[in-house]
């Protein structure tokens, strides 16, 4: 029988090239997407002319009646839910004086609170099938703290303390929760930063270079094929940060 995973913001960026490998991997893959609905049919389309089995659903994923019926759509549609990637996300950059109760509500409702609804709609299905593996996307300044991205660093470190409390309490359940914290890749996200500065980031790189989102797609690979990690928060960053 066909594993089945759910990507949310799956239509652009990280989740886009996780998508792929997905359906590559002979996965159901359900594409949640927000606002890119035009780019998120050009996805199924393009997937199932070649033959994978993909879906796309449009859902908030910040509130929770949309969570709830996305995760009803992928049960009737598949029956099962193998894999949860918590992909969906903002930035915002912002001195932390001028940031605004909406600024912080936002961030928080889309990077956090759609990690806490999605996984706790999703796991009683793992508990069930007593198997499971959940993926958050994080974010190297969880780690280690962004200047001018108060709130976006404290929303990616709440996703890696859930991350870990989970991996605990959901072990015994044989469900492994991992979180990718990924530094500067090539997505959507990082275009607001200007030639220049990318120039210097990338001087600060060991490796030299900005990262991929093909990299990130590997790892969450590895973590999906892997039995024994979980509760780990793996940065995928080219050297630049070194715990």
């Amino acid at each position: 029988m066909m594993k089945t995973a759910i990507v949310t913001g799956g239509s652009r960026g990280i989740g886009a090239a996780i998508v792929k490998m997905l359906a590559e991997e002979g996965y159901n893959v359900i594409i949640n997407y927000n606002r890119s609905e035009e780019i998120a049919k050009r996805m199924k389309e393009e997937f199932t002319s070649k033959g994978y089995s993909v879906e796309t659903f449009q859902a908030d994923v910040s509130k929770r009646e949309e969570v709830k019926e996305l995760v009803e759509f992928t049960i009737q549609k598949f029956g099962k839910i193998d894999v949860l990637i918590n992909n969906a996300g903002i930035s915002q950059t912002k001195l932390f004086t001028d940031i605004t109760e909406e600024d912080w509500n936002n961030m928080l409702n889309i990077d956090l609170n759609s990690v806490f609804h999605m996984t706790q709609e999703v796991v009683p299905y793992m508990i069930h099938e007593k198997q499971g593996c959940i993926i958050n996307i994080s974010s190297i300044w969880g780690m280690i703290g962004a200047s001018c991205e108060v709130h976006y660093s404290v929303a990616k470190a709440g996703v890696d303390a859930m991350t870990k409390s989970l991996a605990k309490e959901l072990g015994p359940s044989n469900i492994r929760v991992n979180s990718i914290a990924p530094g500067i890749i090539d997505t959507d996200m990082n275009r607001y930063l200007s030639t220049e500065e990318l120039e210097q980031i990338t001087e600060e790189i060991p490796l030299g270079k900005i990262g991929n989102t093909s990299a990130i797609a590997k790892c969450a690979k590895w973590l999906m094929e892997d039995d024994y990690t979980t509760g780990q928060i793996i940065s995928i960053n080219g050297g630049w940060n070194i715990n």
